[in-house]
């Protein structure tokens, strides 16, 4: 009950019970998945299938009312992800906020890849998106900084910017588009990639879409990736050019390619800091997510390393003021908390170990940075992680 009133803040359990609320009304799965995601709210679609089971089939995407977003699985290398795409667009994967910009007329809305609502965080995006030609959409998307040269700025300087209020053009957001979901009413979602990137360059002009090369061929999906790298990008994105938009889940018609492994992982908890760091919170215990439960209770999350790599002083500082927020218990030099905090750790790879529970160890692990973008349920799995042995 906790989950579906929306207590649960790490919707871990959205899956198990999008599942048993399918039993419940005994409806399809696939036709509850589908309410579930372009309602955006587990909550509010149960409510409305246990009063009135039918209306789950009437459910359809409705600018103004933000939707999951599709996501992507991993691949090491472009020969890898397209050989599960096939023919795709290659597209640069920038080190931004995924943003989802949705207009009914006059009414703007920006919100995130979580769907909170940012609209008056970000005016300078409300303002491009009223001159667009048409009176309604939904466009999926990435804003970040740029700096002088057009590069992108680091990935906290974006983040900071969504706590600020304003149009300051020194810390403007740059939004760059790659799908549109709906325009006018027509819902496009069921289409190929290829003619949503027709219709979205159509509507925001070719300058504020992310460019995609259309190949099958891995050297030429390589030199997209190396133009992404040495652009200041993450790597690629590798999407199957015939593939329908799935809000909300994670198959393999999307794959993303990063050179340097990074892993969206949580918090289980940190140990307090000595020498320089005494008195702050330092250490970080590193959990992966456990959705099938082979290391523990299903939808759970499993250790795997510590860091206390790439901790500036502001972060320090920062996580021995937010951490005993999230504590449920302590032990000797240690405050363990729920497993809600999401942070990015960059690595060089992993091995096989036997120290942490998930039978692997991170390889030079250090923080990139913490993601409030992302739930705990969005983070990566414990077999992304072990995918990476050899």
């Amino acid at each position: 009950m906790a989950a579906v009133l929306g207590d649960v803040r790490t919707g871990a359990l959205d899956g198990v019970l999008t599942d048993a609320l399918a039993r419940a009304v005994a409806r399809p799965l696939a036709q509850v998945r589908r309410a579930v995601m372009l309602e955006g709210d587990l909550g509010r679609t149960a409510a409305m299938a246990l009063r009135d089971p039918s209306r789950l089939a009437t459910v359809a995407l409705r600018a103004g009312t933000p939707v999951q977003p599709m996501l992507a699985s991993t691949a090491a290398d472009v020969t890898e992800a397209l050989a599960t795409t096939g023919r795709a667009s290659v597209e640069h994967k920038l080190d931004g906020a995924r943003i989802q910009v949705h207009r009914t007329a006059a009414d703007i809305s920006v919100h995130t890849r979580s769907l909170a609502d940012i609209t008056e965080r970000v005016p300078e995006i409300v303002a491009l998106a009223a001159t667009w030609p048409a009176d309604s959409f939904v466009l999926d998307g990435e804003t970040l900084m740029l700096d002088e040269a057009g590069s992108p700025k680091p990935f906290q300087e974006t983040m900071s910017r969504f706590g600020s209020q304003g149009a300051d053009p020194a810390i403007a957001l740059q939004p760059r588009f790659f799908d549109v979901l709906t325009i006018d009413g027509e819902d496009l979602t069921g289409r190929p990639l290829a003619e949503r990137r027709e219709r979205l360059v159509a509507l925001v002009g070719p300058d504020l879409v992310i460019p995609g090369t259309v190949t099958e061929d891995p050297v030429a999906a390589q030199q997209v990736l190396d133009e992404a790298l040495a652009a200041g990008h993450e790597g690629v994105l590798v999407k199957a050019i015939d593939s329908p938009y799935a809000a909300g889940r994670r198959g393999k018609s999307w794959v993303k390619v990063k050179p340097v492994h990074t892993f969206d992982l949580v918090v289980l908890a940190a140990e307090w800091g000595f020498g320089r760091r005494t008195g702050w919170l330092s250490n970080l215990h590193l959990g992966a997510r456990d959705p099938q439960g082979a290391f523990g209770e299903p939808g759970g999350f499993v250790m795997i390393g510590k860091t206390f790599k790439g901790l500036t002083d502001q972060t320090l500082r920062w996580q021995t003021e937010t951490f005993p927020g999230y504590a449920v218990r302590e032990t000797p030099g240690v405050v363990w908390l729920r497993p809600e905090i999401v942070v990015e750790i960059a690595i060089d790879g992993v091995q096989r170990s036997s120290r942490y529970p998930g039978g692997v160890a991170l390889r030079f692990a250090r923080v990139k940075g913490y993601r409030d973008d992302k739930s705990a349920a969005e983070t990566d799995t414990i077999e992304a992680v072990r995918s990476l042995l050899r």
